[in-house]
């Protein structure tokens, strides 16, 4: 894999696979959330002023039978040329005629925006010959797209076949790589994971393969109540995943081998229905009432967890501690996002693992507050579990 920094982009055409798949505000159509175009802003300015031209391939939502308007990339070109500084190109495909024809008459400092990848059904299945007639347009290949790094795809993994001495990772890539290895292989003593989220099953091999790393794990939401049932405890309605309490077992007895701390929520704010307009109540985590259920992390939980979070040097979080959405029950999310930040001033490294707790972070105007927001949360899990991804790969061979 040639290094991005070492290679020269003099009147070379770049293929830069990034990742623009952004929310859009639903009244003005335009982009609500430009956090992913400014992500690639690195890797496309360096390319264009050492002398190249970029060429830019996403994908954009989930287009089920072939082009659609409705998950046109044309609608982010009002944001991509404000943020890039300079005309943006637009072919309406990623392949064929157009394409070429734009590609060939692009010059060094232009920029060229193609139609979404996913138009073509070839693109998720890793077709190689679409691969190859995407790899036509440019004279090397850049894959600044973590957030799809866990995908097979045409455009994030086989095309790098086509350019062996010259496919690199963008400097978001390596970025993103760069800082789950300082929590996974390089991170500051005590390093604490926090895992939240609704089933055990999302996240098991990730507390699994964590438990190699990390000084303490704290789980919250819905999967705590199937560690609690695991170790006897009466969860009510509870969210519950009854075929995952033997591995719940297994992670506790592997954490007690390797000395690694699991922390569970002591108390609970539970309701009698999944409504922002239940009754709510402060409730011990292994004693809920048979018609009630734990939406959140309690009191004393909140403060047992921020007093874990203020002594660590090192923090990952992915995942909520309850159903933030609903505002009776975002008290537990708040007050972790209030302590890795705090953390964070006092000498921690944050890694937030995109997702809810991105969005957790975002809402509450602290993203300025953590050190590293991911960009990446499929993919970063993957990594976390310890998985290949076929992007990383594709360029390493």
């Amino acid at each position: 894999m040639t290094n991005i920094i070492d290679f020269n982009f003099f009147q070379k055409k770049a293929l830069i696979r990034v990742d623009f798949n952004v929310p859009l505000d639903k009244t003005s159509g335009l982009v609500a959330d430009d956090k992913r175009i400014r992500a690639a802003l690195p890797t496309i300015q360096h390319v264009l002023k050492g002398g190249g031209s970029v060429i830019l391939m996403s994908h954009f939502g989930r287009p089920k039978n072939g082009p659609d308007e409705s998950f046109s990339l044309k609608k982010i070109i009002p944001c991509l040329t404000n943020l890039v500084g300079c005309k943006v190109h637009f072919a309406y495909d990623c392949i064929g005629e157009e394409a070429t024809f734009l590609s060939n008459k692009l010059q060094p400092g232009e920029v060229l925006l193609l139609e979404n990848v996913r138009f073509y059904k070839e693109e998720t299945m890793g077709d190689m010959a679409f691969a190859e007639k995407l790899s036509f347009l440019g004279d090397c290949f850049v894959n600044d797209a973590f957030g799809t790094a866990h995908r097979a795809h045409a455009s994030t993994t086989q095309i790098a076949t086509f350019f062996p001495q010259a496919k690199m990772m963008g400097f978001l890539m390596r970025g993103e790589i760069e800082t789950a290895e300082k929590v996974m292989k390089n991170g500051q003593k005590p390093i604490t994971a926090i895992i939240g989220g609704a089933k055990v099953s999302d996240k098991i091999l990730i507390v699994d393969n964590l438990l190699s790393s990390v000084n303490d794990i704290i789980i919250g939401g819905g999967m705590a109540y199937t560690f609690y049932k695991a170790l006897g405890g009466e969860i009510g309605n509870s969210l519950c995943e009854n075929e995952r309490i033997e591995a719940c077992l297994l992670i506790l007895e592997k954490a007690k081998k390797l000395g690694v701390n699991i922390h569970l929520p002591s108390d609970s704010i539970i309701a009698d229905e999944f409504s922002a307009n239940s009754q709510t109540k402060n409730c011990q985590s292994d004693n809920i009432p048979s018609a009630w259920m734990g939406l959140d992390i309690g009191e004393k939980a909140r403060d047992a967890f921020q007093n874990i979070i203020a002594k660590s040097k090192t923090i990952l979080w992915n995942g909520p501690m309850g159903v933030f959405e609903m505002e009776p029950f975002s008290e537990g999310t708040k007050s972790i996002a209030t302590a890795v930040a705090m953390a964070t001033k006092n000498g921690a490294f944050s890694l937030i693992g995109g997702g809810d707790s991105a969005a957790a972070v975002k809402k509450l105007g602290m993203e300025s507050q953590v050190s590293y927001i991911s960009t990446g949360g499929g993919a970063l899990l993957e990594y976390f579990e310890g998985k290949e991804l076929p992007g990383i790969k594709a360029l390493e061979n």
